[in-house]
């Protein structure tokens, strides 16, 4: 697209991945990943054995890219798991180097296999990447004997970056899942100072992601336990009565867009808690906030008072904690589910079969033709293959760039620096770099990680600054090979499946509408803040996170389809309005339903049946087309019941997009 002053302007969804992401310095992995990577080096030279230093580096790297998680339990898992699936990965690739067409095969079963385990989880995901990335370098890469001393070095690796983790548990112990809380009540005190402004949505958002990651450390610490602690238990507590304030949220936003903004005591208030659950504080304070008749103020008052004395609780008995989400299941019941989905699963094995294709070709290739550094191919394809990454098509751009980049600075270092003990500070250096570098985003990831991966090469081979042109040659086709055979060939490339995802979301918004109005069961009396809330109550809560779960989903995968090139990049920017108003329908059907609880008119059952049936009409029209059509909204034009600002965002989102209705339709 050509500018003002006539220069030719890069598409965005080129560019995207190249702005860097604001983020602060992680110190801490800064350290670690600088120590993890540099003394095995300096063991190796001091022993006399380079090359094994070289690999337990190499291990080490692996747990550096996968330490992701804040608390320690998960760091743990997070480290551990996928280093027991590389052992096994570099055994294999052991096993098969030098046997031509075999290595192929199994190196193409391996790639299936990964690229199914992916799709369970965050851990399986880093597992199946080190599964197949180490049997890679197994098949291309020739390992000391015997055949175990590759595996054993590679896990030693990531058991020194395991160790330099926990040297705070000590100390720290649960500290990182207080610090989780702690943000995600200051995530919700922005949300409030934000209400009646745009920035309104944004900030939910945060919420969300923010409330995501605190219950899934807090309840995969506790699926590991057999009984309660005192402590989680006070966590999970002060941690569930954030849900009343979450729904009186979006009621605070519509009475701060229609009477003002809310008094600068709510933030400071919940700012107050934050601060009372990181430091493990118990000094009961009552909120001091203005009174109101309006039901969003009673609403958000009631809510704080309750979270106070929860929060300034000195003690929480582990079996008084109400666990209004649902218990986790038992870690075997969970395994055999995710089992179950992954062989079952179309999307498993459609990944699968596209990381089989590409890394079956890519061996292939390198056994016919005398490519330098061969493996070097297959472990682009991973990378660039990798799903829950992001978009194929702007990882492999991405990549490309980001090699280039870091090959003019490992360019310097292997031209420059002698090789033997200068290997551990130049080391040391540029590990450093890796965690700083890895919160910029993808290209400025591999731009950190290629010149490291090089230096280890060259201790291994002995090869110098010949590394760096075959480098490049083997990433561009890697990269070539990801584009054609894991994206161009492909027909979901192109016909992207956001609008299914949509329409799922909008149906799942229609059955919410009607949870959300369902009458108590008689005799309950039970409101919106009580503690325990009815079976009613809960199953709504329950659905009511499991939707804006899965509108974050929506919403990242909608953010991946944006960095695609044409014709999915511009539908996604084209259905992306709609799937703001969708996340603003199911705000306004929480506003709605805190008001009623908190006073205002039950709205009639024919008007909510009524609301959800022209919802599910929406999703059923998203289904039948892929194009935009503007259509009618036919609901009545009562502005004055408690159903009328959802009732405004259901014909916004009718208007956004729909089913194409005859002239005497409904």
């Amino acid at each position: 697209m050509a500018s003002g002053t006539g220069r030719t302007v890069p598409p965005a969804w080129l560019t995207a991945g190249l702005r860097p992401e604001p983020a602060p310095v992680p110190w801490p992995a800064t350290v670690r990943a600088a120590l993890a990577l540099s003394l095995p080096l300096a063991a190796g030279l001091a022993l006399d054995r380079p090359a094994e230093g070289a690999l337990v580096s190499m291990g080490a790297l692996s747990g550096v890219i996968g330490d992701t998680a804040d608390a320690y339990r998960m760091r743990v898992f997070n480290i551990a798991v996928p280093q027991l699936f590389g052992a096994l990965g570099v055994t294999l690739g052991t096993l098969v180097f030098g046997h031509g067409w075999l290595a192929v095969a199994t190196l193409t079963l391996v790639a299936l296999v990964s690229g199914m385990i992916s799709s369970i989880g965050a851990v399986a995901s880093a597992s199946g990447l080190l599964l197949l990335l180490n049997a890679v370098v197994g098949a291309g890469l020739p390992m000391p004997d015997p055949w175990w001393k590759a595996p054993v070095l590679l896990g030693l690796g990531g058991l020194v970056v395991l160790a330099l983790t926990l040297l705070g548990w000590p100390l720290r112990r649960a500290a990182p899942e207080r610090a989780a809380v702690a943000a995600t009540y200051r995530t919700v005190a922005d949300l409030y100072e934000a209400a009646g402004s745009e920035a309104y949505q944004e900030r939910r958002h945060a919420v969300t992601g923010s409330l995501n990651q605190s219950y899934d450390l807090i309840l995969a610490r506790r699926t590991r336990q057999h009984g309660r602690t005192s402590s989680l238990a006070r966590l999970l507590a002060q941690l569930n009565v954030l849900i009343p304030l979450l729904e009186a949220a979006p009621a605070a936003d519509l009475r701060a867009r229609r009477h003002g903004p809310l008094p600068p005591a709510v933030a400071a208030t919940v700012r107050a808690l934050a601060d009372a659950v990181e430091h493990g504080r118990a000094e009961p304070a009552a909120p001091v906030l203005p009174p109101s008749d309006r039901p969003s103020d009673k609403a958000v008052e009631h809510a704080l008072r309750h979270a106070a004395a929860v929060v300034h609780e000195a003690r929480t008995h582990p079996h008084d904690v109400d666990d209004r989400l649902g218990r986790p299941a038992s870690l075997a019941v969970r395994a055999r589910r995710a089992t179950r989905t992954m062989l079952l699963s179309a999307p498993s094995w459609r990944y699968g079969l596209r990381l089989a294709l590409c890394i079956g070709l890519a061996q292939s290739l390198v056994s016919l033709i005398a490519v330098p550094r061969s493996y070097w191919v297959a472990l682009t394809v991973t990378f660039v293959m990798k799903p829950d990454f992001g978009s194929v098509f702007s990882r492999a751009v991405l990549r490309a760039v980001g090699t280039c980049l870091g090959l003019v600075s490992a360019a310097l270092v292997l031209a420059e620096v002698p090789r033997g003990w200068w290997d551990v500070p130049v080391m040391a250096v540029l590990a450093a770099l890796i965690p700083v570098f890895s919160a910029k985003g993808y290209a400025f990831q591999t731009a950190a990680v290629t010149p490291v991966i090089l230096l280890l090469s060259d201790a291994l081979n002995q090869q110098g600054f010949d590394l760096v042109l075959p480098r490049l040659y083997d990433s561009l086709i890697g990269c070539a090979i990801a584009l054609v055979a894991g994206y161009l060939l492909w027909p979901e490339s192109w016909h992207s499946r956001i609008g299914d995802r949509l329409a799922d979301a909008v149906a799942d918004a229609a059955a919410y509408v009607a949870l959300a109005f369902r009458p108590a069961a008689p005799g309950t009396g039970a409101t919106e803040t009580t503690a325990s809330g009815t079976g009613a109550d809960a199953a709504r809560l329950r659905a009511r996170r499991t939707l804006y779960r899965d509108l974050s989903a929506v919403r990242s995968e909608f953010q991946r389809a944006l960095t695609e090139p044409p014709p999915t990049g511009t539908r996604a920017a084209a259905w992306w309005p709609l799937a703001i108003a969708v996340e603003r329908i199911v705000d306004a059907t929480t506003a709605a339903r805190i008001r009623v609880a908190h006073g205002a008119p039950p709205p009639d059952p024919a008007e909510v049946a009524e609301v959800a049936r022209e919802l599910r009409e929406l999703a059923d029209g998203l289904r039948a087309t892929d194009v935009l059509v503007p259509v009618r909204a036919a609901l009545p034009d009562d502005e004055d019941g408690v159903l009328a600002p959802l009732r405004q965002e259901v014909r916004a989102a009718r208007a956004i997009a729909g089913p194409e209705l005859p002239p005497d339709g409904p």
